[in-house]
């Protein structure tokens, strides 16, 4: 028995809304003709990545920035139009990037 027919058996009348339109939502990022930008830095002795050269939208950016972050689960801000990520996710982050449809140049190392 999985989670869905437990919930049926305990709220029988409920029924559930279909919503499709968080996938659209992230599939709306606006695609720009310059690369993207992935250097890798370290601070105060830690390795950090940092993504800037994005010439859309501030909020893209933010939405892609939060998605990013729950993909590789860790942490990291978006600050001055950057994407800063704690740890070095080069790879994982372009291939993502170019799965979206961006084009990204790796910098440094």
């Amino acid at each position: 028995m999985d989670l869905q027919d437990q919930l049926k058996n305990l709220f029988p009348d409920h029924e559930p809304e279909h919503t499709d339109d968080s996938d659209s939502a992230k599939e709306n990022l606006w695609l720009q003709d310059d690369p993207i930008i992935c250097k890798y830095e370290k601070r105060k002795g830690k390795p950090i990545t940092i993504l800037e050269g994005y010439t859309g939208a501030t909020e893209d950016f933010k939405k892609l920035a939060k998605e990013l972050k729950t993909k590789l689960s860790v942490g990291g801000s978006f600050k001055d139009d950057k994407i800063i990520i704690q740890g070095d996710y080069r790879d994982k982050i372009m291939s993502i990037l170019k799965d979206k449809g961006f084009n990204v140049k790796r910098v440094g190392g």
